[in-house]
C-alpha cells in the first residue's frame, strides 16, 4: 500500500498499517512486522535458501554489525541529504557532521569489500541484508554526487543495477507529488 508522507492524513494511514506509525512495515497474513532489521530477519528466516546473511560466521557478524549501525546511525547524513531518488543535487548537504557520516560509510564499505567482498560485487560477495540496508545511502550518494573511490563506485553501480532498485527508482520518477523540503532543499554548504 502506498501512503504519501508528510500530509495531514499520513499519520492515520500509517497507523492503520504499522503499530509504530512509521515505515517500513511488512504485513504477512495477520502478522505485522515493523522496523527494517526486524523485517530483514523475518524474511531471512522465511527464505533460508536465499542466504540473506553471509554463511561464514565472522562475515555474518560484521554484516549484522554494519546493518545495525546503518539502521541506528548516520543521523546527519539523513538530515542533510534527504532521500530524493529523482533529483541531482551535487555538493549539497555537506556539513561537518554529514561529511563524518560519509567518511564512516566509505570506511564500512571499503573494509567489507576488502575483507569479505572478493568473489562478488556486493559488500559480502553475494547480495545480503547489509546491501539492502545501505541501498538508501547508495541512492543518496547518487543524488548528491558524493565522491567515491573506484571500488566504491563499482559497488554502488552493482546496487543500482539490481532489478528491485531499478523498480524503486522508476516508481520515484513516476510519483505525481513532491515534498518541497526534500525536492527543493535549502542550499547548505
Amino acid at each position: 500500500m502506498l501512503v504519501p508522507l508528510y500530509r495531514p492524513e499520513s499519520r492515520a494511514q500509517q497507523l492503520a498499517h504499522s503499530p509504530s506509525g512509521r515505515v517500513p512495515a511488512l504485513r504477512h497474513g495477520d502478522l505485522v512486522v515493523w522496523e527494517s532489521l526486524a523485517i530483514c530477519e523475518y524474511v531471512a528466516e522465511l527464505f533460508p535458501d536465499a542466504r540473506l546473511w553471509p554463511a561464514e560466521r565472522d562475515a555474518r557478524a560484521v554484516a549484522r554489525s554494519v546493518s545495525s549501525e546503518m539502521h541506528a546511525g548516520f543521523a546527519s547524513l539523513r538530515a542533510n541529504m534527504g532521500m530524493n531518488a529523482r533529483a541531482r543535487l551535487p555538493g549539497m548537504g555537506r556539513t561537518p557532521d554529514s561529511l563524518r557520516d560519509i567518511d564512516r560509510v566509505r570506511a564500512i564499505w571499503s573494509d567489507a569489500l576488502r575483507r569479505f567482498g572478493p568473489g562478488g560485487p556486493f559488500l559480502f560477495g553475494s547480495f545480503s541484508i547489509a546491501d539492502a540496508m545501505f541501498a538508501p545511502v547508495v541512492l543518496r550518494f547518487r543524488t548528491y554526487e558524493v565522491e567515491l573511490e573506484a571500488d566504491l563506485r563499482e559497488y554502488c553501480e552493482a546496487v543500482l543495477a539490481l532489478p528491485h532498485m531499478k523498480e524503486w527508482m522508476g516508481a520515484a520518477e513516476a510519483e505525481p507529488w513532491a515534498i518541497d523540503w526534500v525536492e527543493y532543499p535549502p542550499i547548505r554548504a
